[in-house]
């Protein structure tokens, strides 16, 4: 007896979904949400307005959560090779989940206030982050899902221009701060930090709250409603990493090019170092014991041809020597421009690699990243 297929899960909905559509976004699936690709103005002028302006972003698919307990900083940072005991409250850092054998589950953000260590990690990734930590430390602290919140982001040169108007003294804020506000009566977790390259806050808010908020922003004249597509074209420019894309568990830190995350206390001589997953490969790379085969690149393509991912990269006697994970034509520098991995030989700046578009070698240069200058609040 045949079976009836079964029907395909629901796509979940963000506080903000009447909102997209009110505006004319166009939807797609994300992340298990329905979310706004981009709005009628369109994906340029959209990454435009950021890098000009400011752009409100809805990112409520990110996971967020909370780690309470007196040794929640320990046992979170049994789980990453970045630095979380000796973190200031108020701060925030850049973090990295890794598998025993030092890939990258996902790459997330935590800020250490008073009780708690309060914790954004990718939309797609969040069951299994929660789960894994969960079952790593949840018996050294409580995991808490903060499954009802809503999270803003309002990027551009002009954000706290915005935004000091509904809160006096966000602007006190520098980048990778954190701090508690109010407004109407909404109990707002905020960071100065974004995913554009551009000066910017990241705006926790409960969901029932969360409309009433992006329209308050939305009311003001430097604020521009930006879609996911913009997002992706900001982030690539300011070369950072999209999870499944560009960093994954079969990449390792050193590989991902971001040794910078990796604090000298964590580091084979440091005060805490090692006792992470992973730890004898990651630090064995960053050390030089451990040889590292290929590495995280920018590339800028010579010719006017979008190189996207999965594009085999050849050298000049056709051989494989890499792949691109991210690209696309930057629409703030006009030129074509990606991230990639390459042998590790081929990973200095200037070197020239080919790209096989549609059987044609596109002539492409290893670029310092990123390919548009970070413009970051820093007091």
């Amino acid at each position: 007896m045949s079976s009836s297929p079964a029907p395909a899960t629901a796509l979940l909905k963000t506080p903000l979904h009447a909102l997209h559509l009110e505006l004319g976004a166009r939807m797609v699936p994300f992340a298990g949400y329905e979310m706004p690709v981009q709005y009628p103005a369109g994906l340029m002028a959209e990454h435009r307005h950021t890098r000009a302006a400011a752009g409100l972003f809805d990112v409520s698919h990110m996971g967020q959560f909370r780690l309470v307990g007196p040794d929640a900083g320990a046992a979170f940072e049994s789980l990453m090779p970045v630095d979380v005991v000796d973190l200031p409250v108020g701060k925030q850092r850049y973090g990295l989940l890794l598998t025993d054998e030092g890939g990258i589950i996902d790459d997330l953000m935590f800020t250490r206030r008073e009780g708690d260590l309060f914790v954004i990690v990718n939309g797609a990734c969040k069951a299994g982050d929660i789960a894994h930590i969960q079952a790593r430390i949840g018996a050294r602290c409580q995991v808490l899902p903060l499954t009802g919140h809503g999270l803003l982001a309002l990027q551009g040169p002009q954000a706290a221009t915005a935004l000091t108007r509904l809160l006096h003294v966000v602007d006190k804020l520098v980048f990778m701060t954190g701090a508690s506000f109010t407004w109407e009566g909404a109990a707002l977790f905020i960071t100065r930090s974004g995913y554009t390259g551009e000066d910017g806050f990241e705006i926790s808010v409960p969901g029932d709250r969360a409309e009433a908020l992006a329209r308050a922003l939305l009311a003001q004249p430097e604020v521009a409603p930006i879609g996911l597509g913009a997002r992706n074209s900001l982030r690539l420019e300011a070369g950072l990493c999209l999870y499944g894309n560009d960093i994954d568990t079969t990449t390792t830190p050193v590989e991902a090019a971001l040794n910078w995350a990796i604090q000298k206390v964590r580091r084979t001589g440091g005060a805490r170092a090692g006792g992470f997953p992973g730890a004898a490969k990651v630090l064995g790379q960053l050390d030089g014991s451990v040889p590292v085969a290929r590495k995280r690149v920018g590339l800028k393509a010579l010719e006017r041809v979008p190189v996207r991912e999965h594009t085999e990269l050849q050298n000049a006697a056709g051989q494989r020597v890499g792949e691109v994970s991210s690209g696309l034509l930057g629409p703030s520098i006009d030129l074509p421009v990606a991230l990639a991995y390459v042998d590790s030989a081929l990973a200095s700046p200037g070197t020239r690699v080919n790209a096989l578009v549609r059987g044609k070698a596109v002539p492409m240069e290893v670029s310092a990243l990123p390919f548009v200058p970070n413009r970051y609040y820093r007091g």
